[in-house]
Protein backbone atom coordinates (compact mmCIF):
# COMPACT_ATOMS: atom_id res chain seq x y z
CA UNK A 1 0.00 0.00 0.00
CA UNK A 2 1.54 3.41 -0.94
CA UNK A 3 0.73 5.84 1.89
CA UNK A 4 1.16 8.55 -0.42
CA UNK A 5 -2.39 7.41 -1.98
CA UNK A 6 -3.87 5.64 0.82
CA UNK A 7 -7.30 7.21 2.51
CA UNK A 8 -6.80 9.13 5.36
CA UNK A 9 -10.24 9.27 6.17
CA UNK A 10 -11.70 7.47 9.50
CA UNK A 11 -11.34 3.68 9.18
CA UNK A 12 -14.20 1.44 9.78
CA UNK A 13 -16.77 2.34 12.59
CA UNK A 14 -15.49 5.92 12.75
CA UNK A 15 -11.92 4.98 14.02
CA UNK A 16 -8.99 6.98 13.18
CA UNK A 17 -7.07 5.52 10.16
CA UNK A 18 -3.58 4.22 11.15
CA UNK A 19 -0.53 5.77 10.88
CA UNK A 20 0.49 4.10 7.31
CA UNK A 21 -3.18 4.80 5.85
CA UNK A 22 -2.34 8.40 6.49
CA UNK A 23 0.96 8.49 5.76
CA UNK A 24 1.98 11.56 3.30
CA UNK A 25 5.12 10.83 2.41
CA UNK A 26 5.84 8.52 -0.81
CA UNK A 27 6.18 5.25 0.94
CA UNK A 28 4.96 2.00 -0.20
CA UNK A 29 4.18 0.27 2.95
CA UNK A 30 3.52 -3.80 3.59
CA UNK A 31 2.00 -6.08 6.22
CA UNK A 32 0.11 -3.46 7.59
CA UNK A 33 3.25 -0.82 8.08
CA UNK A 34 5.58 -3.20 9.40
CA UNK A 35 7.41 -2.76 6.40
CA UNK A 36 8.20 0.36 4.90
CA UNK A 37 10.11 0.94 1.15
CA UNK A 38 10.87 3.93 -1.18
CA UNK A 39 8.73 5.00 -3.86
CA UNK A 40 11.20 2.84 -6.08
CA UNK A 41 10.83 -0.50 -4.31
CA UNK A 42 10.54 -2.07 -7.95
CA UNK A 43 14.09 -1.77 -8.38
CA UNK A 44 15.13 -3.92 -5.54
CA UNK A 45 13.53 -6.71 -7.52
CA UNK A 46 16.17 -5.71 -10.18
CA UNK A 47 19.13 -5.52 -7.64
CA UNK A 48 17.73 -9.38 -6.47
CA UNK A 49 18.10 -10.50 -9.48
CA UNK A 50 21.49 -9.00 -10.72
CA UNK A 51 22.44 -10.92 -7.55
CA UNK A 52 20.81 -14.37 -7.50
CA UNK A 53 21.02 -15.37 -11.39
CA UNK A 54 24.46 -15.40 -11.35
CA UNK A 55 24.87 -17.31 -8.39
CA UNK A 56 22.68 -19.79 -9.95
CA UNK A 57 24.61 -19.83 -12.83
CA UNK A 58 27.88 -20.69 -11.22
CA UNK A 59 26.17 -23.50 -8.54
CA UNK A 60 24.95 -25.21 -12.11
CA UNK A 61 27.79 -25.04 -14.40
CA UNK A 62 30.85 -24.24 -12.03
CA UNK A 63 30.11 -25.88 -8.66
CA UNK A 64 28.43 -28.81 -9.82
CA UNK A 65 31.37 -29.37 -12.30
CA UNK A 66 34.11 -29.47 -9.53
CA UNK A 67 31.58 -31.48 -7.95
CA UNK A 68 31.35 -34.05 -10.74
CA UNK A 69 34.93 -34.32 -12.51
CA UNK A 70 37.28 -33.99 -10.11
CA UNK A 71 37.59 -35.68 -6.58
CA UNK A 72 38.42 -34.21 -3.35
CA UNK A 73 34.93 -33.56 -2.77
CA UNK A 74 35.18 -29.60 -3.85
CA UNK A 75 32.53 -28.83 -5.66
CA UNK A 76 29.73 -29.21 -2.82
CA UNK A 77 31.61 -27.09 0.12
CA UNK A 78 31.91 -24.22 -2.60
CA UNK A 79 28.18 -24.48 -3.78
CA UNK A 80 27.16 -24.59 -0.48
CA UNK A 81 28.99 -21.71 0.60
CA UNK A 82 27.60 -19.59 -2.24
CA UNK A 83 24.37 -19.97 -1.25
CA UNK A 84 24.66 -19.42 2.23
CA UNK A 85 26.48 -16.37 1.27
CA UNK A 86 23.58 -15.15 -1.17
CA UNK A 87 21.34 -15.77 1.30
CA UNK A 88 23.20 -13.25 3.90
CA UNK A 89 23.44 -10.55 0.87
CA UNK A 90 19.63 -10.91 0.77
CA UNK A 91 18.52 -10.53 4.46
CA UNK A 92 21.15 -7.32 5.17
CA UNK A 93 19.64 -6.14 1.28
CA UNK A 94 15.83 -6.20 2.98
CA UNK A 95 17.25 -4.97 6.38
CA UNK A 96 18.04 -2.32 4.47
CA UNK A 97 15.43 -1.25 2.03
CA UNK A 98 12.44 -2.38 4.37
CA UNK A 99 13.22 -0.58 7.03
CA UNK A 100 12.57 2.96 8.43
CA UNK A 101 15.46 4.85 7.64
CA UNK A 102 15.20 7.19 10.43
CA UNK A 103 12.60 9.49 9.23
CA UNK A 104 11.32 12.53 11.64
CA UNK A 105 7.39 12.84 12.07
CA UNK A 106 6.34 15.92 10.59
CA UNK A 107 4.54 18.60 12.70
CA UNK A 108 0.85 19.25 12.42
CA UNK A 109 1.75 23.16 13.20
CA UNK A 110 4.82 25.38 12.48
CA UNK A 111 6.93 25.75 16.05
CA UNK A 112 7.10 28.33 18.10
CA UNK A 113 9.41 30.60 17.84
CA UNK A 114 12.37 30.68 20.73
CA UNK A 115 11.45 32.71 23.95
CA UNK A 116 7.81 32.51 22.67
CA UNK A 117 5.85 31.75 26.31
CA UNK A 118 2.17 31.51 24.71
CA UNK A 119 1.31 35.20 24.64
CA UNK A 120 -0.45 36.04 22.08
CA UNK A 121 -0.12 39.47 21.60
CA UNK A 122 3.70 39.21 20.58
CA UNK A 123 2.82 37.46 16.72
CA UNK A 124 -1.10 37.84 16.77
CA UNK A 125 -0.86 41.38 16.49
CA UNK A 126 1.63 42.03 13.88
CA UNK A 127 0.80 42.99 10.54
CA UNK A 128 2.10 41.13 8.43
CA UNK A 129 2.39 38.30 10.49
CA UNK A 130 6.06 37.53 12.29
CA UNK A 131 8.05 34.93 10.11
CA UNK A 132 10.21 32.10 11.48
CA UNK A 133 13.77 32.34 10.64
CA UNK A 134 14.87 29.78 8.12
CA UNK A 135 17.99 29.00 9.69
CA UNK A 136 19.15 28.29 13.33
CA UNK A 137 22.88 28.09 14.55
CA UNK A 138 23.14 24.71 16.89
CA UNK A 139 26.55 23.74 18.61
CA UNK A 140 28.15 20.62 17.81
CA UNK A 141 31.50 19.86 19.84
CA UNK A 142 32.17 23.32 19.86
CA UNK A 143 31.23 24.04 16.39
CA UNK A 144 28.39 26.24 15.25
CA UNK A 145 25.92 24.48 12.68
CA UNK A 146 23.11 25.59 10.97
CA UNK A 147 20.06 24.15 10.72
CA UNK A 148 17.49 24.44 8.14
CA UNK A 149 13.60 25.29 8.87
CA UNK A 150 11.83 22.41 6.46
CA UNK A 151 8.25 23.51 4.98
CA UNK A 152 7.39 20.51 4.19
CA UNK A 153 7.39 18.66 7.57
CA UNK A 154 7.19 21.98 9.40
CA UNK A 155 10.16 21.48 11.75
CA UNK A 156 13.55 22.89 12.10
CA UNK A 157 16.29 19.53 11.30
CA UNK A 158 18.14 18.13 13.84
CA UNK A 159 21.97 18.51 12.35
CA UNK A 160 22.76 15.43 9.75
CA UNK A 161 19.33 15.79 8.54
CA UNK A 162 17.85 16.67 5.25
CA UNK A 163 14.77 16.11 3.13
CA UNK A 164 14.84 13.42 0.94
CA UNK A 165 12.53 14.62 -2.38
CA UNK A 166 12.14 11.14 -3.49
CA UNK A 167 10.85 9.92 -0.76
CA UNK A 168 9.10 13.22 1.03
CA UNK A 169 10.64 12.73 4.09
CA UNK A 170 13.69 14.23 6.52
CA UNK A 171 15.70 11.56 7.58
CA UNK A 172 18.06 11.62 10.62
CA UNK A 173 21.67 11.64 9.47
CA UNK A 174 20.52 11.38 5.56
CA UNK A 175 23.60 9.86 3.39
CA UNK A 176 21.87 9.51 0.35
CA UNK A 177 19.26 8.21 -1.60
CA UNK A 178 20.08 4.62 -2.90
CA UNK A 179 17.49 3.29 -6.18
CA UNK A 180 19.59 0.21 -5.77
CA UNK A 181 17.74 -0.70 -3.02
CA UNK A 182 14.95 1.55 -3.39
CA UNK A 183 15.39 3.35 -0.12
CA UNK A 184 16.94 6.39 1.96
CA UNK A 185 19.82 5.62 3.99
CA UNK A 186 19.94 7.40 6.91
CA UNK A 187 20.63 7.08 10.76
CA UNK A 188 18.72 3.17 11.13
CA UNK A 189 19.91 1.42 7.76
CA UNK A 190 23.12 2.75 7.01
CA UNK A 191 24.91 -0.17 9.24
CA UNK A 192 22.83 -2.38 7.21
CA UNK A 193 23.35 -0.96 3.96
CA UNK A 194 27.54 -0.66 4.42
CA UNK A 195 27.48 -4.27 5.27
CA UNK A 196 25.42 -5.59 1.88
CA UNK A 197 27.76 -3.80 -0.29
CA UNK A 198 30.53 -5.22 1.12
CA UNK A 199 29.07 -8.54 1.50
CA UNK A 200 28.29 -8.12 -2.37
CA UNK A 201 31.95 -7.17 -2.97
CA UNK A 202 33.25 -10.37 -1.25
CA UNK A 203 30.49 -12.98 -3.11
CA UNK A 204 31.82 -11.52 -6.76
CA UNK A 205 35.58 -11.77 -5.58
CA UNK A 206 34.13 -15.85 -4.46
CA UNK A 207 32.82 -16.49 -7.80
CA UNK A 208 35.66 -14.60 -9.83
CA UNK A 209 37.99 -16.57 -7.95
CA UNK A 210 36.63 -20.13 -8.01
CA UNK A 211 35.57 -20.07 -11.75
CA UNK A 212 39.05 -19.17 -12.52
CA UNK A 213 39.73 -22.33 -10.20
CA UNK A 214 37.26 -24.55 -12.50
CA UNK A 215 39.86 -23.21 -15.39
CA UNK A 216 42.70 -23.99 -14.20
CA UNK A 217 41.69 -27.81 -12.75
CA UNK A 218 40.26 -28.09 -17.05
CA UNK A 219 43.74 -27.06 -18.29
CA UNK A 220 45.48 -29.75 -15.50
CA UNK A 221 43.62 -32.35 -16.22
CA UNK A 222 43.19 -32.37 -19.65
CA UNK A 223 46.83 -31.12 -20.23
CA UNK A 224 46.24 -28.23 -22.56
CA UNK A 225 46.28 -24.58 -23.27
CA UNK A 226 44.61 -21.90 -20.80
CA UNK A 227 42.36 -20.45 -23.96
CA UNK A 228 41.25 -23.56 -24.47
CA UNK A 229 40.38 -24.36 -21.02
CA UNK A 230 38.06 -21.37 -20.93
CA UNK A 231 36.34 -22.43 -24.36
CA UNK A 232 35.11 -25.81 -22.85
CA UNK A 233 33.29 -23.60 -20.00
CA UNK A 234 31.71 -20.72 -21.42
CA UNK A 235 29.38 -20.02 -18.44
CA UNK A 236 32.91 -19.49 -16.24
CA UNK A 237 34.12 -17.16 -18.46
CA UNK A 238 30.88 -15.28 -19.21
CA UNK A 239 30.97 -15.00 -14.41
CA UNK A 240 34.42 -13.97 -15.09
CA UNK A 241 33.60 -10.78 -17.22
CA UNK A 242 30.15 -9.98 -15.11
CA UNK A 243 31.89 -10.52 -11.41
CA UNK A 244 34.70 -8.29 -12.77
CA UNK A 245 32.54 -5.20 -13.88
CA UNK A 246 30.64 -5.31 -10.71
CA UNK A 247 33.13 -5.46 -8.31
CA UNK A 248 34.35 -1.92 -9.69
CA UNK A 249 31.25 -1.03 -8.52
CA UNK A 250 30.90 -1.90 -5.30
CA UNK A 251 34.36 -2.75 -4.39
CA UNK A 252 34.75 0.88 -5.16
CA UNK A 253 31.48 1.88 -3.20
CA UNK A 254 32.81 -0.25 -0.19
CA UNK A 255 36.15 1.71 -0.28
CA UNK A 256 34.53 5.40 -0.36
CA UNK A 257 32.44 4.37 2.65
CA UNK A 258 34.74 3.08 4.30
CA UNK A 259 36.58 6.77 4.20
CA UNK A 260 34.13 8.28 4.98
CA UNK A 261 33.16 6.44 7.96
CA UNK A 262 36.76 6.91 9.09
CA UNK A 263 35.60 10.30 8.73
CA UNK A 264 32.23 10.54 10.31
CA UNK A 265 30.74 12.19 6.92
CA UNK A 266 27.91 11.11 4.94
CA UNK A 267 27.80 11.06 1.23
CA UNK A 268 25.45 14.17 1.15
CA UNK A 269 27.78 15.92 3.42
CA UNK A 270 30.95 15.28 1.31
CA UNK A 271 29.47 16.51 -1.97
CA UNK A 272 27.91 19.47 -0.22
CA UNK A 273 30.24 20.87 2.24
CA UNK A 274 33.72 19.51 1.73
CA UNK A 275 35.11 19.13 5.07
CA UNK A 276 38.33 18.85 3.86
CA UNK A 277 38.36 22.75 3.79
CA UNK A 278 36.94 23.13 7.25
CA UNK A 279 36.54 21.50 10.84
CA UNK A 280 34.48 18.13 10.59
CA UNK A 281 32.40 18.71 14.13
CA UNK A 282 31.35 14.99 14.02
CA UNK A 283 34.94 13.76 13.46
CA UNK A 284 35.70 11.58 16.41
CA UNK A 285 39.11 9.55 15.30
CA UNK A 286 38.86 6.50 13.33
CA UNK A 287 38.28 4.00 15.74
CA UNK A 288 35.20 6.02 17.74
CA UNK A 289 33.71 6.74 14.41
CA UNK A 290 33.72 3.41 12.75
CA UNK A 291 32.47 2.33 16.70
CA UNK A 292 29.41 4.55 15.80
CA UNK A 293 28.50 3.15 12.95
CA UNK A 294 28.67 -0.94 13.45
CA UNK A 295 28.79 -0.98 17.62
CA UNK A 296 26.14 1.81 18.64
CA UNK A 297 22.38 0.61 19.59
CA UNK A 298 20.18 1.36 16.49
CA UNK A 299 17.91 3.96 18.09
CA UNK A 300 13.95 3.42 18.05
CA UNK A 301 11.92 4.62 15.37
CA UNK A 302 10.01 7.72 15.71
CA UNK A 303 6.96 6.45 13.98
CA UNK A 304 4.94 4.11 14.88
CA UNK A 305 2.91 3.05 11.56
CA UNK A 306 0.35 0.44 12.99
CA UNK A 307 -0.68 2.83 15.53
CA UNK A 308 -3.75 5.20 15.58
CA UNK A 309 -3.35 8.85 14.25
CA UNK A 310 -4.48 11.13 16.86
CA UNK A 311 -7.66 12.65 16.78
CA UNK A 312 -6.56 15.92 17.26
CA UNK A 313 -3.84 15.98 14.53
CA UNK A 314 -6.75 16.49 12.46
CA UNK A 315 -9.77 18.21 14.02
CA UNK A 316 -8.10 20.95 16.52
CA UNK A 317 -5.89 23.13 14.59
CA UNK A 318 -3.91 24.86 17.00
CA UNK A 319 -3.37 29.02 16.56
CA UNK A 320 -0.17 29.82 15.25
CA UNK A 321 -0.17 33.47 17.21
CA UNK A 322 0.84 35.31 14.15
CA UNK A 323 3.78 33.43 13.53
CA UNK A 324 4.03 31.56 9.83
CA UNK A 325 6.49 29.21 8.36
CA UNK A 326 9.73 30.85 6.44
CA UNK A 327 8.15 30.06 3.01
CA UNK A 328 4.26 30.01 4.41
CA UNK A 329 2.63 30.63 0.38
CA UNK A 330 4.38 29.12 -1.42
CA UNK A 331 3.95 25.65 -3.28
CA UNK A 332 5.40 22.49 -1.53
CA UNK A 333 6.99 21.58 -4.77
CA UNK A 334 8.88 24.79 -5.00
CA UNK A 335 10.38 24.17 -1.47
CA UNK A 336 11.95 20.73 -0.92
CA UNK A 337 11.08 18.92 -4.14
CA UNK A 338 13.69 20.46 -5.87
CA UNK A 339 11.20 23.01 -8.87
CA UNK A 340 12.71 26.01 -9.81
CA UNK A 341 10.41 29.28 -8.80
CA UNK A 342 9.58 31.15 -11.87
CA UNK A 343 11.36 33.88 -12.73
CA UNK A 344 10.56 37.26 -11.09
CA UNK A 345 8.79 39.43 -13.97
CA UNK A 346 7.40 42.75 -12.59
CA UNK A 347 6.54 44.49 -15.62
CA UNK A 348 4.84 40.97 -16.81
CA UNK A 349 3.58 40.48 -13.46
CA UNK A 350 1.76 43.69 -13.38
CA UNK A 351 0.59 43.65 -16.34
CA UNK A 352 -1.47 40.42 -15.41
CA UNK A 353 -2.63 41.62 -11.93
CA UNK A 354 -3.81 45.18 -13.59
CA UNK A 355 -7.20 44.36 -14.22
CA UNK A 356 -7.93 43.19 -10.18
CA UNK A 357 -9.49 46.11 -9.00
CA UNK A 358 -6.79 48.46 -8.49
CA UNK A 359 -4.27 45.66 -7.24
CA UNK A 360 -1.36 46.66 -9.79
CA UNK A 361 -0.79 49.97 -8.02
CA UNK A 362 0.87 47.65 -5.30
CA UNK A 363 3.76 47.35 -7.83
CA UNK A 364 4.22 50.70 -8.36
CA UNK A 365 4.28 52.03 -4.86
CA UNK A 366 8.07 52.46 -3.93
CA UNK A 367 7.26 52.15 -0.21
CA UNK A 368 4.49 49.44 -0.33
CA UNK A 369 5.64 45.95 1.08
CA UNK A 370 5.56 44.08 -2.28
CA UNK A 371 8.10 46.74 -3.92
CA UNK A 372 10.67 45.97 -1.01
CA UNK A 373 10.06 42.45 -0.89
CA UNK A 374 11.65 39.16 -2.21
CA UNK A 375 10.19 37.87 -5.63
CA UNK A 376 9.15 34.63 -3.66
CA UNK A 377 7.27 36.80 -1.12
CA UNK A 378 5.79 38.60 -3.12
CA UNK A 379 4.45 36.03 -4.82
CA UNK A 380 3.48 34.10 -1.64
CA UNK A 381 1.15 37.63 -0.68
CA UNK A 382 -1.02 37.10 -3.92
CA UNK A 383 -0.89 33.59 -3.29
CA UNK A 384 -2.36 33.47 -0.18
CA UNK A 385 -5.07 36.47 -1.22
CA UNK A 386 -6.69 33.90 -3.94
CA UNK A 387 -4.86 34.97 -6.86
CA UNK A 388 -2.70 32.64 -7.36
CA UNK A 389 -4.73 29.39 -6.92
CA UNK A 390 -5.04 27.98 -10.23
CA UNK A 391 -1.02 27.79 -10.37
CA UNK A 392 -0.28 26.15 -6.85
CA UNK A 393 -2.61 23.74 -7.88
CA UNK A 394 -0.59 21.84 -10.33
CA UNK A 395 0.96 18.73 -8.97
CA UNK A 396 4.55 17.82 -10.04
CA UNK A 397 5.23 15.55 -12.44
CA UNK A 398 6.33 11.78 -10.71
CA UNK A 399 10.36 11.77 -9.59
CA UNK A 400 12.22 8.67 -9.71
CA UNK A 401 15.36 8.14 -7.77
CA UNK A 402 17.64 7.66 -10.84
CA UNK A 403 19.86 10.63 -11.56
CA UNK A 404 18.24 13.09 -8.87
CA UNK A 405 20.06 14.67 -5.59
CA UNK A 406 17.86 13.41 -2.99
CA UNK A 407 18.66 15.67 -0.32
CA UNK A 408 17.54 19.21 0.12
Amino acid sequence: MNGANAGAGPGAGGEAPLVYQAWKGNNVFFLQGRFIFGPDARSLFVTMFLIIAPVSIFCVFVAKGLMNDFSYGLGLPVMVAAAVFTAYDMSLLLLTSARDPGIIPRNAHPPEPEGFEGNAEVGANQTPPLRLPRVKDVVVNGITVKTKYCDTCMLYRPPRCSHCSICNNCVERFDHHCPWVGQCIGLRNYRFFYMFVFSTTLLCLYVFGFCWVYIIKIRNAEQITIWKAMAKTPASIALVVYTFIAVWFVGGLSVFHLYLMSTNQTTYENFRYRYDQRANPYNRGVVENIKEIFFTPIPVSRNNFGARVPQEQGLRPRSTNGFMSPNMGRAVGDIEMGRKPVAWDEPRMAAEIGDLGGLGNLLEDKDGRFRNASPDLSRDALAVGGLDEQGSSAMNPPRTSWGVEAGR
